[in-house]
């Protein structure tokens, strides 16, 4: 069994909207042959707390308007430092980048397939390597 077809929607969605808020290694994984409460996991960090709350925001708004798709549960928003957004058939983790280096889902769920995400996503990611690799020499 692999993810729906909804549930890699909701991926697509919830990844490039992450990565319009700059989060930081945007992952996900299909987790759909490991669990039965959800079929998919969308793993994202950023560096403080005020950009975890930005991240959670837009992934809300762009579910909400795009695929008409409100969650089904949230938790940790008043800490902001990880927050879980329930929409059955994905779970989008945003996490505070000392959180996901401690808690390491992914080592967790190494074994489950990564779902390829949309050209761009991490881009941001790759022009500040690029920017920092050319800053030291």
């Amino acid at each position: 069994m692999t993810a729906s077809d909804r549930a890699a929607q909701l991926v697509r969605i919830a990844a490039e909207a992450a990565g319009d808020k700059l989060a930081d290694d945007i992952l996900a994984y299909d987790v759909s042959e490991q669990l039965v409460i959800t079929d998919a996991f969308v793993l994202c960090s950023a560096p403080n707390d005020r950009q975890v709350r930005a991240i959670v925001d837009e992934v809300e708004k762009r579910l909400r308007e795009e695929a008409d798709a409100k969650p089904v549960r949230r938790e940790g928003e008043r800490e902001g430092r990880w927050v879980l957004l329930d929409y059955a058939d994905v779970i989008v983790h945003i996490q505070h980048e000392e959180d996901r280096l401690f808690y390491a889902l992914e080592r967790l769920w190494k074994d489950c397939p990564l779902i390829a995400l949309p050209d761009g996503v991490n881009a941001h990611m790759e022009q500040r390597a690029r920017a920092v690799g050319s800053a030291s020499e």
